[in-house]
């Protein structure tokens, strides 16, 4: 009965030491890479792992660079799905970067593609207003597949990357 005892406040010492190493690691990560400047518009922010430097380089140079920043294109613009978004891809990136199992040159998932579609067709709805119509019209669907603006557009976002 005495063994009983003990063991539950060891068992919970042993749970809020593993809590703390685990929040602590956790925090000293988050502040070692700077990971609260992903929730700023910063498009320096992307630049904090240096896979992304040819992006943002060729962003600098590109026709979007005064009008729009990474956030801009690359997460919705509602702010809940803006910041699980960039949630998701964090986790996503930091696991990618920590283990070296991403494609280089960095590729875009399609769930992000389809993002950045969306916001391209958002910001420039009068330019392609004629174009979503028609493709809608075309399968009768208006819920139809997104016409691929980077097919054509690839470089007006980050310019040339060479």
């Amino acid at each position: 009965m005495m063994k009983q005892r003990l063991s539950h406040p060891l068992l919970l010492a042993l749970i809020c030491a593993l809590i703390g190493i685990l929040l602590g690691t956790g925090g000293y990560t988050f502040i070692y890479a700077r990971g609260y400047a992903y929730l700023s518009n910063d498009p320096a922010a992307c630049v904090n792992c240096h896979i992304m430097r040819p992006e943002f380089d060729g962003w600098q140079k590109a026709s979007h660079h005064t009008v729009a920043t990474c956030n801009d294109c690359h997460v919705p613009h509602a702010l809940i799905p803006k910041y699980l978004t960039k949630m998701e891809n964090g986790y996503n990136h930091s696991r990618a970067f920590t283990f070296q199992d991403f494609h280089e040159p960095i590729e875009m998932r399609p769930q992000s593609k389809a993002i950045v579609l969306e916001n391209c067709v958002e910001c420039h709805k009068e330019m392609v207003s004629s174009i979503t119509a028609s493709a809608a019209s075309v399968t009768h669907d208006v819920h139809a597949e997104q016409v691929d603006c980077i097919a054509c557009h690839r470089g007006v976002g980050h310019g040339t990357t060479d």
